[in-house]
């Protein structure tokens, strides 16, 4: 199977029954994505497919053969930071780490998201030229993301931060 994930070309030999989120840690070597409920439940396996973010747990890496696969690893790197990996360290959106990766990769997908108009259950206005971005409308469409450390007023002062300046 050919796959294409943080920019590199990777051939690998799989079992049709492998998830996303396995093919990263177990044949990729990116530790990044993190396996938390391996259900789809808590958000910690979030990667960005083709600028969408998905939970990988839950999908099938064959599913995603020749698709641009972004996953923490590919967002940035120690010299230059991704702006949203720079707002969580400016906003303290972290605490133990472990679901930093899937929050930031949600993050980004989030802010795609609100840049294409797509509304979420708490969009008042389907009408509106540009989506008004409120604080409960972060939660909102974050909710799928559990951080167990309780780091959630850093993680959506980040988002916003990053939503205000305009990060990519």
């Amino acid at each position: 199977m050919e796959f294409t994930i943080n920019g590199r070309p990777y051939v690998v030999d799989l079992d049709i029954r492998t998830s996303l989120l396995d093919l990263l840690r177990d044949h990729i070597a990116l530790p990044g994505t993190k396996k938390g409920c391996n259900q789809g439940a808590c958000g910690a396996c979030t990667v960005l497919v083709d600028g969408q973010r998905i939970n990988s747990c839950l999908a099938l890496a064959v599913q995603y053969q020749n698709r641009q696969i972004v996953t923490i690893e590919g967002l940035g790197t120690e010299a230059a930071l991704h702006p949203m990996q720079q707002a969580f360290i400016d906003h303290d959106g972290f605490q133990c780490g472990y679901c930093t990766p899937g929050q930031i990769c949600s993050a980004i997908g989030l802010l795609d998201e609100v840049r294409r108009g797509i509304p979420s259950v708490l969009t008042a206005d389907l009408k509106m030229p540009e989506l008004a971005i409120s604080r409960d409308e972060i939660q909102e469409r974050m909710s799928g993301n559990i951080c167990r450390c309780g780091a959630y007023n850093g993680i959506v002062e980040a988002v916003q931060s990053a939503l205000s300046e305009g990060a990519a």
